[in-house]
């Protein structure tokens, strides 16, 4: 038996084909692509996503079909997605980066104010997340919004299209911001202040249920078997959290992507007066009867950047010699500068995440000399990304409760150097999961869990735990970066006056 989990991102869909036992058996993805039609916009075709995932689970069932015996969706937050009576698409998806909802949300905040929405939902208000989103149409797309049956993230979405009830698991819902955390239904209060009801969203259910099986028609279109068991997701960060083993309370997950996500697992929501003043988001994890909190900043992001401006002629480099530029780039500037590059450089490429939480705030580079070259720029992101981490994580620490490690997976994770750059500069135990594709690996649980492979999903998440390399800090390489993380501790601050001139 094989059990498939299917991650469908923002920029992707990825699909991994798992043993029973954790093995993996094959892996596919698709990529796609948002568009942004106008300045805080950003929206998809709704049927390209779909044939997205239904193209990446074909190419997996052409070798794995007969053997998958279940399968589980896990998605991105905040999308929206308005479809009609047949689940399908009646307007393009409204991306979780589409910020247009600024008025509608300055709106829900003042009638049910920014405390109750915290309190219902674990999430501060902002404009990324659906319920506003759905205002938005309601205000200035009414024959769109007059089109529309339901309003669904992508995992009721793909479960509508598979031929299912469009089911919403619980994180899912969450995000949202008209999910009450503590009844785990719609919450009355924010539909009723949205104009909204129950009927026009998702149906929420916990994760690692069965939601029902494939039909004859719909196994044939994706090449499995007829009586495939589905089973519900999750929201893509409690279930790379749950991929990475840490289902229980004191445990943190550390997502290394375009977004760097923190996952610190409690058996309460942590939606506190002062985790609100750090706009922490406190939810629903995969594990049934717990909770994540969660804290993010943009990382990937300002890595890639830094590549893509600089490092052409390294690029061709690699080309010419064959070798993986960032292999490269690790390699030069581990020769150019073996210890801390000196410089400051602020990661607010696109605003500041947890804990400042201010989408004015910009990047900056200082303490630029002729001695500094593009190796030391290179290296001074993957510094900043450690000095942000290190923030973060003392707010974790302080407001969800103590740890002793961080279990960090994904793709900006995969250098050893940057993994021990965390650790030092936090002067936390890092513990790096040997693959990139802890989502998937989730789903999959989540669809063993379903299946009955598993009694629950903490049984999984011990069944497969994987042995990962620990990266301890390094007290000589701590004691160096002292000096600098001290100076971007108070850069931020220092350049409140250049963010308030906006």
């Amino acid at each position: 038996m094989s059990l498939l989990g299917v991650d469908v991102g923002s920029g992707s869909c990825k699909a991994v084909v798992f043993g029973e036992d954790g093995t993996l058996e094959g892996q596919a993805g698709r990529p796609y692509q948002m568009s942004v039609p106008a300045p805080g916009r950003a929206e998809m075709d709704a049927e390209a996503l779909w044939q997205a995932v239904v193209e990446t689970i074909r190419e997996l069932a052409q070798v794995h079909g007969r053997k998958i015996e279940a399968l589980a969706i896990a998605a991105h937050g905040e999308t929206v997605i308005a479809v009609d009576a047949d689940g399908r698409p009646v307007g393009p998806a409204l991306m979780n980066a589409d910020n247009r909802a600024v008025e509608e949300t300055c709106a829900l905040e003042s009638s049910v104010g920014r405390e109750e929405i915290y309190r219902l939902t674990g999430l501060p208000p902002h404009p990324m997340f659906a319920i506003t989103k759905i205002m938005w149409l309601q205000r200035h797309a009414p024959a769109l919004y007059a089109k529309a049956k339901r309003f669904l993230s992508v995992e009721d979405y793909v479960l509508g299209r598979l031929g299912l009830p469009p089911y919403t698991d619980y994180s899912l819902a969450c995000r949202t911001m008209a999910f009450d955390l503590h009844r785990q239904d719609w919450s009355p209060e924010i539909l009723r202040a949205a104009g909204l009801r129950a009927d026009q969203l998702g149906l929420p259910v916990p994760s690692g249920q069965k939601l029902g099986t494939l039909s004859a028609a719909t196994a044939a279109a994706l090449g499995l078997r007829e009586g495939t068991i589905v089973g519900s997701g999750g929201h893509d960060q409690p279930t790379g959290a749950l991929g990475a083993g840490v289902v229980d309370p004191g445990q943190v997950a550390n997502s290394a992507g375009t977004y760097e996500c923190l996952a610190a697992v409690s058996e309460a929501p942590r939606n506190t007066p002062a985790a609100l003043g750090f706009s922490l988001n406190s939810y629903c994890h995969v594990v049934p009867g717990q909770y994540v909190t969660l804290a993010f900043f943009p990382a990937g992001l300002v890595s890639r950047w830094l590549v893509e401006q600089l490092c052409g002629e390294d690029r061709l480099e690699a080309q010419r010699s064959d070798r993986d530029l960032y292999d490269l780039l690790d390699h030069k500037a581990a020769q150019d500068c073996p210890g801390p590059t000196g410089l400051c450089l602020m990661p607010h490429f696109v605003g500041a995440c947890t804990p400042h939480w201010d989408p004015r705030a910009t990047g900056a580079i200082v303490g630029l000399t002729p001695a500094h070259t593009r190796y030391h720029l290179y290296k001074a992101g993957y510094e900043a990304i450690a000095c942000e981490l290190a923030l973060n994580l003392a707010v974790l620490a302080d407001l969800a409760g103590p740890f002793e490690r961080v279990v960090i997976h994904g793709g900006n994770a995969r250098s050893s150097s940057w993994v021990q750059l965390r650790a030092d500069i936090t002067g936390t135990t890092m513990v790096r999961l040997p693959t990139t594709e802890a989502v998937c690996r989730g789903a999959a649980m989540l669809a063993g869990t379903a299946a009955g492979v598993f009694a629950q999903a903490r049984e999984a998440a011990l069944r497969w735990r994987l042995s990962s390399p620990e990266f301890r800090p390094e007290a000589l390489s701590r004691a160096a970066y002292a000096p600098q993380i001290a100076q971007y501790q108070r850069l931020f601050g220092a350049l409140a006056e250049t963010r308030n001139r906006g």
